[in-house]
């Protein structure tokens, strides 16, 4: 399992990991059953604190992506495909809002984004 994070970004480091593990889940990457890397040793391998994994693996729970069991660490929970659905149109919605807001900076309407979309769509 690959996380990346970045220093650089808004986000803060917790709520990367937890973004970067949401869809490694919902694209089938992470299957339902498989283990979390520990706590401390993700904590290590990112080179951050044990509290910023923590709370990552505490959202990641509230959720209902993952489940802890005290002495054998955390696995992928078999998730609620409408869940999953969810999670994935409001990242979309969040992609196609700030590409919206690009658009009218530079004063393209509706029409031209929907032919773009159209075109993208035909792609796959």
């Amino acid at each position: 399992m690959e996380i990346i994070i970045s220093n650089n970004s808004d986000k803060p480091i917790y709520e990367q990991i937890t973004t970067q593990i949401k869809n490694m889940i919902i694209s089938g990457e992470l299957k339902p059953g498989d283990p979390l890397p520990s706590m401390r040793f993700l904590a290590k391998e990112l080179h951050i604190s044990v509290i910023t994994t923590k709370r990552a693996y505490e959202e990641l729970e509230r959720g209902g992506f993952i489940y802890s069991v005290v002495g054998k660490g955390s696995f992928v929970k078999s998730t609620n495909m409408e869940l999953l659905k969810e999670e994935k149109l409001r990242l979309i919605e969040e992609y196609l809002s700030k590409a919206v807001d690009e658009a009218k900076k530079c004063s393209i309407d509706y029409e031209e984004i929907e032919s773009i979309l159209r075109l993208l769509y035909e792609e796959d």
